[in-house]
């Protein structure tokens, strides 16, 4: 029988909770310097990519060799921030959640694809690791409500909130996208104005933090999240 949530259903415009996890549950994080790559990986894909600045600073006489490679590989990775919105993620030790829409119908498959071959390379050349990262294929299920996208968020947020004893600090142990729906820092791939739009708009005294603190209804999103919880 296959894994839940590995057979993917990709619609146009569609809303996806994605998320995997190590190899037997295994760490895929193991310090600061893996999160701050996997989140510099995000930047890279989902901010616009300025390819007449890049030529530049190529073409520049003054610009170093090492400038000018990092350049020329950045101008050569894709490039997703026509296709991809980002409105949550969380990284914690053992696995990530991102919560995205797409415009076509399988462009998702190739973000997470290439995300996930890059950073793998990463961790095996860091810690000469031999063998896979992750538990088979990514996992991606469809959002089909407002309901279950404002609660998928809670449950996203939560996981790295949980792990740090329900602290609502701003610098998060765990990366998580939490800090921009409280508005303590502002990530121009981080999507989060539409969440928030739904709480002045249709709830102006109910905050999105109280939103967090009541306590987890799995009921509405049971069929997105993890196999165990």
């Amino acid at each position: 029988m296959p894994a839940k949530n590995s057979i993917k259903q990709y619609l146009e415009n569609g809303y996806y909770h994605i998320y995997n996890r190590g190899v037997n549950k295994q760490d895929i994080f193991f310090d600061k310097q893996d999160y701050s790559v996997f989140l510099s990986y995000l930047k890279e894909y989902l901010l616009p990519k300025d390819k007449d600045v890049l030529r530049s600073l190529i073409s520049n006489p003054e610009k170093t060799w090492q400038e000018k490679g990092k350049a020329i590989k950045s101008l050569g990775l894709c490039n997703f921030s026509d296709e991809i919105s980002l409105f949550a993620f969380c990284l914690i030790p053992n696995h990530f959640h991102l919560l995205s829409q797409q415009k076509s119908s399988n462009v998702i498959d190739h973000f997470i694809k290439s995300i996930g071959v890059r950073y793998s390379m990463y961790i095996k050349r860091k810690y000469n690791r031999i063998g896979p990262l992750f538990q088979g294929v990514y996992k991606a299920v469809l959002i089909t409500s407002d309901e279950q996208l404002l609660y998928l968020t809670r449950y996203i947020h939560r996981q790295a909130l949980n792990l740090q004893g329900d602290t609502l600090q701003a610098q998060e142990r765990y990366p998580s996208s939490f800090g921009e729906y409280l508005g303590l820092r502002k990530t121009p791939w981080v999507k989060s104005e539409k969440i928030l739009d739904y709480f002045y708009k249709n709830s102006p005294h109910f905050s999105y933090e109280k939103f967090i603190r009541q306590s987890q209804d799995s009921q509405i999103i049971s069929r997105l999240i993890l196999e165990e919880e």
